[in-house]
């Protein structure tokens, strides 16, 4: 029986991973963590837990459809991590630079992103691009 991986790129299954972080039976222990679990909400076109994981100040409650329809329009192929400042545990800001490469139609392209997280409300949370 083949195992299926967290689409995050962690060699752990989904569920005792970003499913855990998704159900709310974990939180985000780090920065990085809220990062690749707003990842996997993309390839799951999870607006809900996209916008629950966005800091209330900068959500983007009235484009959450446009988000979803796009999110479910591409197929998605990887993440790749290339850089984090601060973000640990007990730190209260942090950034992550990554990669999140997609496809469209025969295209693959990416986003590449430096991503600032805070916490709000004792939870990691996405304020936005750096």
């Amino acid at each position: 029986m083949k195992t299926k991986f967290c689409p995050c790129g962690r060699l752990i299954k989904y569920e005792f991973c970003c499913g855990a972080i998704h159900n709310g039976i974990s939180k985000a222990i780090t920065a990085e963590d809220l990062m690749r679990s707003r990842y996997v909400a993309f390839t799951l076109a999870d607006g809900d837990y996209l916008m629950t994981s966005h800091h209330s100040s900068t959500r983007p409650l009235s484009e959450k459809r446009a988000i979803v329809k796009w999110a479910k329009s591409v197929e998605w192929i990887k993440l790749e991590v290339l850089n984090t400042f601060k973000g640990a545990k007990k730190d209260t800001e942090g950034r992550v630079e990554f990669k999140a490469y997609f496809k469209t139609k025969d295209k693959i392209q990416f986003i590449h992103e430096n991503s600032m997280f805070v916490r709000e409300n004792e939870q990691w949370v996405y304020l936005g691009i750096v």
